[in-house]
C-alpha cells in the first residue's frame, strides 16, 4: 500500500502561482508511472503531467510552459509548480504513483485549486 497526500491548493487570482506538493509513503526514486491529474466540476479526470518509468515527461498542451513537475527523492515528495494560472485551471488536483513493484495506480485525496478571474 502507498499513501499519497497532496497539499498546497487554494484560491488564487488569475496570473498567480501555486505550488502543490504530494508526499508519498514509499520511495519515489524509481517507479512505473508518476503524475499529476486534475478534475474540474462536471468533467472527467485528465492528466496534467506524467512521467514514465523511463523518465519521459509529458505535459498537457494546456499547461505547457506554465506548469513544472519536480521531485525530491530524499523526501519522497513530488511538486507541481503552477504559474500564470487561469480560471480554466480550476479543479481538484490529484497525484498518482505506480510503484515499480506494482501494477496498481495509487491516488491521493486531491487538493482544490480555484483561480478567480
Amino acid at each position: 500500500q502507498v499513501q499519497l497526500v497532496e497539499s498546497g491548493g487554494g484560491l488564487v487570482q488569475a496570473g498567480g502561482s501555486l505550488r502543490l506538493s504530494c508526499a508519498a509513503s514509499s520511495s519515489i526514486f524509481s517507479f512505473n508511472a508518476l503524475g499529476w491529474y486534475r478534475q474540474a466540476p462536471g468533467k472527467q479526470r485528465e492528466p496534467v503531467v506524467t512521467i514514465t518509468g523511463g523518465g519521459r515527461t509529458n505535459y498537457a498542451d494546456s499547461v505547457k510552459g506554465r506548469f513544472t513537475i519536480s521531485r525530491d527523492n530524499a523526501k519522497n515528495t513530488v511538486y507541481l509548480q503552477m504559474n500564470s494560472l487561469r480560471p480554466e485551471d480550476t479543479a481538484v488536483y490529484y497525484c498518482s504513483l505506480r510503484p515499480n513493484w506494482s501494477k496498481d495506480d495509487y491516488w491521493g485525496q486531491g487538493t482544490q485549486v480555484t483561480v478567480s478571474s
